[in-house]
């Protein structure tokens, strides 16, 4: 009989198991029925009609789909075979081997604590019954059908927490291949991103700055011109003037398009805002963003790299901190940029978490390190297992020479 508290689809295994009870119940119900008649029992008649009653009772559980469904209609319905039992062990002592199945039907079925009162009260009834069609009392007897019971509870509860154990394997195996996906669109993102960014700087700093140079001399060479502004040369080099301006416009649209999209005619802050007003929405937690300091323009490559960490963080809260509340503070201080991501949820053992292990969320952390270091930052992570866990991000800023914004920022 199917487990219909939270109970997955059978395996082959389980269904294998399913089937094995239902043919020692109908045997063990052949049984009582079969000796009642070859002894020529007072009672063989009734006997076979209240097996028979039994049986398709029983039968009625594994075919109607509300009792595998609810965990109310499974209780009438093992109410319904008890008392079909209990009937037919007044009529029969063999009835007391049909308690040993039903033992593994009222653990599976009932919760824990009813469970065992179930199997607690049938085993009584088997006492009882045998008892009294023996007429008479023995120890041997109260044995054997505890004994019962004791190996049926050992049993389910040994292969309930099996089937725990391997529910949890199973979800970290699907976790595992979650992240390994997650960290291969994230390094493709990153790589994405990364030669985006050096195209759109190429670009600047090679195509744009030579087309507004030349911009600047044909206007020169215009001034410089002898004769009027409707002269062929003039016109000539009026001509190449705007085709300049032309291309440098486009050269521009080209760097524009390249930027990183979540910084697009914004800044980090503001990136960062957005990201915890996201998270927010989408996640049963609260995500506050903070903003320190006199902000000064970054470099590109150290908003792309604060922003990416603030994601790779946040996303780590929301799948294994259990966190109510997360801080992020962006906090400019003079030489160096700061992002401190804190969360309030279960925390880990840092120490205890191996850079290259992907299971355990490691593949995050060295992602994030490797961006510090790339721009000679640096990465800590503090962390105790129930008292939540703060990330900081430091980044040193350049010299003011090497922080020129691009013109279409």
């Amino acid at each position: 009989m199917t487990v219909n508290t939270a109970t997955p689809s059978l395996t082959p295994t389980t269904r294998a198991l399913a089937w094995c009870l239902h043919l020692l119940i109908v045997a063990l119900l052949l049984l009582a029925a079969g000796r009642a008649v070859a002894d020529n029992e007072p009672h063989a008649a009734m006997t076979v009609v209240v097996a028979a009653a039994c049986a398709v009772v029983y039968a009625a559980g594994p075919v109607l789909p509300r009792i595998r469904r609810s965990l109310r209609a499974a209780a009438v319905w093992l109410a319904a075979v008890g008392a079909c039992w209990l009937a037919l062990l007044v009529l029969s002592a063999d009835a007391v081997w049909v308690a040993f199945p039903l033992f593994f039907l009222q653990l599976h079925l009932l919760p824990r604590r009813a469970g065992l009162a179930a199997v607690a009260t049938t085993t009584l009834a088997a006492i009882t019954g045998f008892a009294a069609h023996q007429g008479s009392f023995s120890l041997a007897m109260v044995i054997g059908p505890a004994l019962g019971a004791a190996v049926a509870v050992a049993v389910v509860w040994g292969y309930q927490a099996l089937f725990r154990e391997s529910e949890q394997r199973r979800r970290l195996i699907v976790e595992l291949t979650a992240t390994r996906a997650d960290l291969a669109s994230a390094q493709h993102t990153a790589g994405v991103l990364a030669e985006r960014e050096r195209l759109a700087r190429e670009i600047h700093d090679t195509l744009a700055q030579g087309l507004s140079s030349i911009q600047l001399l044909l206007r020169a060479a215009e001034r410089a011109l002898p004769g009027t502004e409707e002269s062929p040369a003039a016109r000539y080099v009026d001509q190449a003037r705007q085709a300049a301006v032309d291309n440098l416009a486009e050269a521009r649209r080209f760097v524009a398009a390249l930027t990183p999209p979540a910084l697009e005619d914004s800044t980090l802050a503001g990136a960062l805002e957005r990201l915890c007003a996201t998270t927010s929405a989408r996640h049963p937690l609260t995500a506050r963003f903070h903003l320190t300091g006199d902000p000064l323009p970054l470099p590109t490559a150290h908003e792309v790299a604060l922003l990416r960490v603030a994601q790779s963080a946040l996303a780590n809260t929301v799948r294994h901190a259990g966190a109510t509340r997360v801080e992020v503070t962006l906090s400019h201080l003079g030489d160096r940029v700061a992002l401190d991501v804190v969360d309030d949820g279960t925390g880990f053992d840092p120490d205890r978490v191996p850079d290259t292990d992907p299971g355990s969320g490691g593949f995050g952390l060295l992602a994030m390190r490797a961006r510090m270091h790339a721009l000679s930052g640096s990465l800590t992570v503090e962390s105790t297992p129930g008292r939540g866990t703060a990330l900081a991000a430091q980044l040193p800023l350049p010299a003011p020479a090497d922080t020129e914004i691009e013109d279409h920022r």
